[in-house]
């Protein structure tokens, strides 16, 4: 396959997730993803600045549906309708994007990596950071924004991790629904 035909990007990604559980994320190299992917090592770097960041290029696409949904929420609603609309808007992206067994698949490969791990959490880290800020924008008092954005992370990987469980069939927005949903039970309780 020519090194300039279109779709590199999705054919070194492809290449990689299966090398990496193939052999193992340290194992595998970016000489090896490019030779299975069909391009040069140079079009690997045009595309990706090094092998971790495959795992995680859709990380400021997912971050920006978090944020305009946000943004996008009706004017004056509290803060959970803009946070459910973004649960719901991320877990129908990560769904659509490639799915659930990639979802899988790209799990277990970082999770089996403490560098990866770390990676994860930074990303989620960010992910708060900007739903943060995208309710400050809406005139969300700071502590108010920066639980809900905290919030926001902590159901959506909670909902994640139960979508990507073995035999689970739910859908990841029904998930994340639910622990919204069990988060206000917990509000509500008697100490």
């Amino acid at each position: 396959m020519a090194r300039w035909a279109p779709g590199a990007s999705e054919r070194l990604q492809r290449a990689a997730m299966e090398l990496f559980a193939e052999d193992g994320f340290e194992a595998t190299t970016v000489a090896g993803i490019a030779v299975r992917a069909g391009v040069t090592e140079r079009t690997f770097f045009r595309h990706f600045a090094d092998k971790r960041e495959v795992l995680f290029a859709g990380e400021s696409v997912l971050e920006k549906v978090f944020v305009d949904a946000i943004a996008g929420a009706p004017a004056g609603a509290p803060p959970a309708g803009p946070l459910v609309a973004a649960l719901d808007a991320g877990g129908r992206a990560l769904q659509d994007e490639r799915g659930r067994d990639y979802a899988r698949t790209r799990n277990e490969i970082i999770m089996a990596n403490e560098q990866l791990r770390e990676r994860e959490l930074l990303k989620l880290a960010k992910l708060s950071h900007a739903v943060t800020a995208a309710l400050v924008a809406r005139g969300v008092a700071d502590v108010t924004a920066c639980l809900a954005g905290e919030l926001v992370v902590l159901v959506f990987k909670t909902g994640f991790t139960r979508w990507i469980a073995p035999g689970e069939t739910r859908d990841l927005v029904e998930l994340q629904r639910e622990g919204f949903a069990a988060i206000g039970d917990l509000a509500r309780a008697e100490t």
